[in-house]
């Protein structure tokens, strides 16, 4: 019988695009594997292997980044006979990469990563449970309400977070709109004065909101403001629902109806056109605040606005951002590495990330800070993470994205309604996860 661990290396090497023939021909899966294995050490220079080297992976922005290199130098000093540096990689792109070099033994000492990355790096068996190396005084001085930060997972601990929230919220240029709306029928409102024509080709060229909505993560917190969700109780799918539609639909009609977003949007173009004031409003996470306000960009953020049908909020997904341990750490590497990771989640340390970016800590301690309550956009984030549903993190989560994606995208040019594009996806949701379990 096929092993879900092996099911799950065969969705990588599809990602990488290797052909992985059925498992039966046991060769061809360890032939892939050895392949993936060679490409590896031919570029080993970057795995962090060095027996006096500790290296964190992460995918944090630029600012971020030379704080972390500040803190592991200050960290460096207790142990001057190792080095302590940091290596840069996109989410996607840091997962797959530590897959493969810890399958070969090698990789990183720590990954920085949200909680979602958990489902399939424990069930590959590439991160270490810590529960045996922290004692519950260290872990009760995290948070748990209204989420935990440090994440569980099939009985055992993967992660120490570092904060909380990683969560979509409303964005607003205070030079272009003074009260951001409340409802979506607000927003709608507005947005016919905020959107214009302004070189008459009979295309809006400014817009009240723009946002990566075409990214199937950026339309769940309205599939939670029409009462549904992506997964049910038991973990199957749920994208054949009439939220999920109305969501879709509420979204077309915004660019296609009302004519107050563009009628498709990525990520670059909404940021772009925030930061050229060309949108008075975006959806973004707290990974983009930094870059707006170093723009000169005076922001404020707000909940994104409610559904008037259902009078619920928007439920933007909220994930533990933090540090998974490489399970190939032995010995002294290991021991260092488990006292890094408690001083990068220290309550100094949290309260100094938090400080500068305005991100909600995971320390119950650093959380209570008198300087953070003091912050305007700290407290409208917290807000907005208040009506969040915690991201699963079970594998899954990562088949049902890939089922969501090509049907809900082939909405905005019209080449399916939302009615067949969520019987699609919920389609290809169920054979993809059939397939690989």
């Amino acid at each position: 019988m096929v092993s879900e661990k092996q099911n799950i290396y065969t969705t990588f090497l599809h990602d990488l695009g290797f052909q992985v023939f059925p498992f039966r021909r046991m060769w061809s899966f360890v032939a892939s594997i050895v392949l993936l294995l060679l490409i590896l050490f031919a570029t080993s220079g970057c795995s962090g292997d060095s027996e006096k080297r500790i290296l964190v992976w992460t995918s944090l922005r630029p600012v971020e980044r030379e704080l972390l290199q500040e803190k592991l130098d200050i960290f460096a000093k207790r142990h001057p006979e190792y080095r302590f540096k940091q290596l840069f990689y996109e989410t996607e792109e840091l997962r797959t990469n530590f897959i493969i070099s810890a399958i070969a033994g090698k990789g990183p000492a720590l990954i920085h990563s949200p909680s979602d990355n958990i489902g399939p790096l424990s069930e590959l068996e590439v991160i270490m449970p810590l529960e045996s190396y922290f004692d519950q005084a260290f872990l009760d001085s995290f948070l748990t309400e209204p989420f935990p930060a440090n994440t569980w997972f099939r009985g055992h601990l993967y992660q120490i977070a570092d904060r909380v929230g990683n969560h979509l919220t409303l964005v607003y240029n205070k030079r272009l709109i003074a009260d951001p709306p409340q409802t979506m029928s607000e927003l709608i409102e507005v947005g016919k004065t905020l959107a214009k024509d302004t070189d008459g080709d009979g295309q809006p060229d400014q817009y009240a909101l723009a946002w990566n909505f075409i990214e199937p993560f950026f339309v769940v917190p309205f599939i939670g403001g029409y009462g549904g969700w992506i997964f049910d109780e038991n973990n199957n799918p749920t994208l054949n629902t009439p939220a999920v539609i109305k969501a879709a639909q509420l979204i077309y009609d915004l660019g296609h109806k009302y004519r107050i977003i563009p009628r498709e949007c990525d990520y670059e173009t909404a940021n772009a056109l925030f930061k050229d004031e060309k949108s008075a409003m975006i959806i973004n996470g707290p990974w983009s605040w930094g870059t707006y306000l170093k723009a000169g960009i005076d922001i404020g953020l707000a909940r994104i606005p409610k559904i008037d049908e259902t009078g619920l909020w928007p439920t933007p997904m909220v994930s533990p951002m933090g540090y998974l341990v490489n399970v190939n750490l032995k010995g002294e590497r290991l021991k260092i590495t488990l006292e890094l990771l408690r001083y990068l989640t220290s309550t100094a340390v949290e309260l100094d990330f938090a400080r500068r970016f305005s991100l909600i800590p995971s320390r119950k301690d650093a959380a209570a800070d008198s300087v953070l309550q003091q912050d305007e956009i700290w407290r409208a984030a917290k807000y907005q993470m208040e009506v969040g549903r915690l991201m699963p993190v079970i594998t899954e989560m990562r088949w049902v994205w890939d089922a969501m994606r090509p049907a809900y995208q082939a909405i905005f040019p019209g080449n399916l309604t939302p009615e067949e594009a969520a019987r699609r996806m919920q389609a290809l949701a169920e054979k993809l996860i059939r397939e690989n379990r």
